[in-house]
């Protein structure tokens, strides 16, 4: 099989990053110039399309996995995504489903948790601020739930 039907195969599967097509030609023993034309031609041919990919990484890190923006932008930098397309793959994120998201796993976690109010909240905000979510927002939600257990 030549590496222009492998590559295209490979484009066609889901979508891929410069940084991902360019490894897999390295790969295939491409050298760098050869690399270079075949991503030139992924991009004319709209089979690579960075803006795309970031948005559907965005999408599916959330509703999938329910990662937080802070998680997936460091995924998307480390795929070498522009900040460009990082912003624009961020608008892919409804903040209404954001909140509730939130809400729904520091619920969660907070009520899986027993002892002390101090450690139930310092545990589940390591758990969110893991999962990427911004510690502000950590901090609200969690006030919110440790007064709502109290009542």
């Amino acid at each position: 099989m030549s590496i222009s039907i492998s590559i295209e195969s490979y484009c066609q599967y889901q979508e891929r990053c410069h940084k991902e097509v360019r490894n897999k030609l390295y790969e295939l023993g491409c050298n760098r110039e050869e690399v270079e034309c075949y991503l030139a031609e992924m991009i004319g041919r709209d089979l690579v399309n960075e803006e795309r990919y970031a948005r559907a990484v965005a999408r599916g890190k959330f509703r999938m996995m329910e990662w937080g923006r802070n998680k997936i932008v460091y995924k998307l930098r480390g795929s070498q995504v522009s900040e460009y397309c990082i912003k624009k793959a961020l608008t892919e994120i409804d903040p209404e489903e954001y909140m509730e998201t939130l809400i729904k796993l520091a619920s969660k976690k907070y009520n899986s948790l027993s002892g002390k109010k101090e450690v139930r909240k310092a545990r589940t905000y390591t758990f969110l601020y893991s999962k990427g979510f911004e510690a502000d927002l950590i901090n609200d939600v969690l006030k919110e739930i440790a007064n709502a257990a109290e009542r």
